[in-house]
């Protein structure tokens, strides 16, 4: 197969498979405006996938939602850091 840059490559999604939020529904990831995300992040906190799903979140511009265990703002933040 020839070399396709990482771009034009599909995602590595396998650490769906085994992740947590997979046992809880999107509006638990996805609260509405003001609402907390503290039980979410704690589910993050215990999942195997956290930091592959963070990753993903950062490449992929994700900006709705706990990704990774970070709000959005925590994911801007980090982006703003890493430069």
């Amino acid at each position: 197969m020839p070399f396709a840059p990482q771009s034009l490559m599909a995602p590595d999604l396998s650490w769906q498979e085994d992740a947590l939020c997979a046992q809880a529904g999107p509006e638990f990831f996805f609260p509405a405006p003001g609402s907390s995300t503290r039980e979410a992040k704690q589910l993050c906190g215990a999942c195997p996938g956290r930091a592959a799903c963070l990753e993903y979140a950062l490449t992929h511009d994700e900006r709705f939602g706990v990704w990774g265990g970070l709000s959005e703002k925590e994911r801007i933040n980090l982006k703003r850091r890493r430069g």
